[in-house]
């Protein structure tokens, strides 16, 4: 469970924040399975709407910074997150904290490997589309959020909140249980907050608004690209406000979704409705943010039932089609290992004190290649350069001691730096756990 929280304090000294905008188009080019149902059987047959990824960077008076993304896509896997994180760090030195990541959640956008990929059954064709879209995918949105910090200026920030219409419980009491459907009386959020970015001489620039309701108007019978009402929203909204960009945030609406559903001009009908409220609230009595601007990110491990191999070959013999999937998956990696409380079961960011490209690097980025096999996850890459290594063996000391870091540290930096330095930010004996020896190179002496 990731927690990021974006914190502003009333009410607004005018010249309080910078503000910028990104956005990359994100459309497939090329047939892929759409997430979301898994009564698709084949690839998408076309775009009926260009998907996006957008940013809003804000920066407070004092220089803090956080980058809001959102994205027309059903949602990002924490091995995407990770590493959008890593390289946002690397490239514009943004800490986690600083930047959220959310996705509309809509049913009619590709799917992300590693989320809910387990749903299809693909062929090694659909699965290479899946995996090349998604390394684009993590290059793009670290691109945005470079856009976005790009395009500060000075900016004000308003907040109004507004109603919506079209949201309506879908935990359904049976007599045979809970099902998927339509629950009137059950409880749902239709609040609408609105965030106006305008630049100092008023003038609208970009607007962020939420709405907690399922992205789901459009079905598993619908294979063409689109963002589902979300993206029909902010398209109306951009179209009726032009040079402005439009953001929508997905709320906490999972118990909800759209009613009516299930066409295009639904979706469009739900769209419009919620770009018009937007626009009923800018119309309205604003409340003035202002800063500091404050950020905090909580990661929380939830452990797995502990499970065996005997488990899954045993499912593996289900005639449940889907068990059978995730059965063969656990049986064929070591994530059965993971399953079991094992190590890792994340992500590892690993530090390299010398820029990319060097012989280091690539021996470095070999060893990830061939420990991510075995071992069943993602090892990121993080260079850190800079005063004779000193900078990203100080960063691999000073990271959270819970084993998804690790440094990359020649003899220099454990023992000759000591005798070249005044003072180090680390010590090697007590900063530093060793772990094994990657290589060995022969050092000479010549006098």
């Amino acid at each position: 469970m990731k927690l990021l929280l974006l914190l502003f304090a009333l009410p607004l000294v005018a010249a309080d924040f910078k503000a910028g905008f990104g956005r990359i188009n994100i459309t497939p080019t090329q047939p892929i399975y759409l997430s979301g149902y898994a009564a698709r059987k084949k690839p998408s047959e076309g775009v009926l709407q260009k998907i996006w990824a957008k940013a809003l960077a804000i920066e407070d008076a004092k220089g803090n910074r956080a980058v809001i993304v959102t994205t027309d896509l059903i949602g990002l896997p924490r091995a995407v997150a990770d590493q959008v994180g890593a390289e946002v760090d690397k490239r514009y030195r943004l800490r986690r904290s600083q930047l959220v990541l959310n996705s509309s959640h809509t049913h009619s956008g590709p799917v992300v490997h590693g989320n809910l990929t387990s749903m299809f059954e693909l062929t090694p064709d659909q699965r290479r589309a899946i995996t090349d879209y998604t390394q684009a995918l993590a290059i793009q949105l670290a691109d945005v959020v470079g856009a976005a910090l790009g395009d500060l200026q000075p900016a004000r920030l308003d907040i109004g909140h507004g109603t919506g219409t079209f949201a309506i419980n879908r935990r359904q009491a049976t007599a045979n249980g809970v099902k998927i459907g339509l629950n009137p009386t059950g409880p749902v959020n239709q609040d609408i907050p609105v965030i106006r970015v305008s630049g100092l001489n008023g003038q609208l620039r970009g607007v962020l608004f939420g709405y907690a309701c399922h992205n789901t108007t459009l079905g598993a019978d619908l294979f063409n690209v689109n963002g589902d009402y979300a993206g029909f929203a902010q398209a109306a909204f951009e179209a009726a406000h032009p040079n402005s960009t439009a953001m929508f945030l997905m709320l906490t609406g999972a118990d909800a979704n759209p009613n009516p559903r299930g066409t295009v001009a639904l979706a469009e009908q739900h769209g419009n409705s919620l770009a018009k409220e937007v626009d009923r609230v800018l119309g309205g009595k604003l409340e003035a943010l202002s800063g500091p601007l404050r950020s905090a990110f909580q990661m929380t491990e939830l452990a797995f039932v502990p499970h065996t191999r005997e488990t899954f070959e045993t499912e593996s013999k289900d005639p449940n089609w889907f068990k059978q999937q995730r059965a063969a998956a656990m049986l064929a990696a070591p994530s059965i290992t993971r399953a079991q409380g094992g190590w890792p079961a994340r992500p590892v960011r690993v530090i390299v004190p010398w820029p990319p490209g060097g012989s280091t690097d690539v021996l470095v980025r070999i060893y990830c290649e061939l420990m991510q096999p075995i071992l069943g996850q993602n090892f990121i890459i993080e260079n850190r350069p800079g005063a004779g290594g000193n900078i990203g063996i100080d960063a691999t000391a000073k990271a959270t001691p819970d084993g998804y870091t690790m440094g990359i540290a020649s003899v220099g930096h454990l023992v000759i730096n000591n005798f070249l330095y005044a003072r180090l930010p680390y010590d090697p004996a007590r900063d530093l756990v060793p772990v094994g020896i990657a290589w060995d190179l022969p050092n000479v002496v010549v006098v």
